[in-house]
């Protein structure tokens, strides 16, 4: 994993060489912290845990933006902070911990299960995370899932957007869901409408400026576009074949409910 790398003032980025998983870190000037969406790898939580331990840093809080196996994951080295997720997540997660730890078992293996998804419903209205530091607001929509909440930074104008607006992934739909194109078209709008982003960090991918904030975002939108119109299409970003599988089945389920509904 690289180690944490600086993009704005008292927020810092690792990238991990696993599935190119984002870790963000946000520091306040007590030295407290939170962190948002650990590594993925047993190796790569222990050395978060490392970094912030011998840069004299407090972790107060940990917030996952979605309920997805490779977002949930945590370590004792990191100690006893409340994690927190959107409610529509914690529920999510709960409701298929089955599911997901044989993902987690089957993709990395060694984790401690005991905290794996151990996840608390934001409270209030669900739209801050509580903590000592700088404003951190949560962006709640179903786009990628049902209860992904990015995180925008006002501050620091960082939004860490979980599984969208990614450099080296396609859109990622729910393709379980009633309307996986609407939804994640609103995801996308309720992004776009974020104001003063001058950073966008991804789930998985790379940390991009205003100027790439905005092209993602209309990259996004066109490969909508074009999924929309049923017919296959190239995207540069399907250099992998399970995204061109992701694919595949994403222009089949449109397809399917637009046969549906004629």
């Amino acid at each position: 994993m690289q180690r944490f790398l600086q993009i704005a003032p008292g927020v810092m980025v690792a990238t991990a060489y696993r599935l190119t998983s984002t870790s963000t870190l946000v520091i306040a000037d007590d030295g407290a912290c939170l962190i948002i969406d650990p590594a993925v790898t047993v190796a790569d939580l222990a050395a978060l845990a490392c970094d912030i331990r011998d840069a004299g840093l407090q972790l107060q809080a940990g917030y996952a933006t979605h309920p997805h196996w490779d977002h949930v994951l945590w370590s004792r080295g990191l100690g006893d902070a409340p994690r927190y997720a959107t409610a529509g997540a914690v529920d999510l997660f709960e409701s298929m911990r089955t599911e997901m730890t044989d993902m987690l078992q089957q993709s990395e293996p060694g984790h401690d299960l005991e905290l794996f998804g151990r996840l608390t419903a934001l409270p209030g209205d669900g739209r801050q995370i509580p903590w000592t530091g700088q404003s951190a607001e949560v962006i709640v929509h179903d786009g990628h899932t049902p209860g992904h909440g990015a995180v925008f930074l006002p501050s620091a104008g960082v939004l860490v957007a979980g599984d969208m607006l990614s450099d080296i992934e396609i859109p990622l739909l729910d393709t379980v869901a009633d309307e996986p194109l609407r939804d994640y078209r609103t995801g996308l709008q309720r992004l776009a409408a974020v104001p003063g982003v001058q950073w966008v960090v991804p789930g998985h991918g790379h940390v991009g400026d205003a100027a790439e904030f905005r092209r993602r975002l209309d990259a996004d939108s066109r490969y909508l576009d074009l999924l929309t119109a049923g017919e296959p299409f190239e995207d540069p970003r399907m250099t992998a074949q399970w995204q061109r599988d992701s694919h595949a089945e994403q222009l089949r389920v449109v397809a399917g409910q637009d046969a549906g509904s004629g």
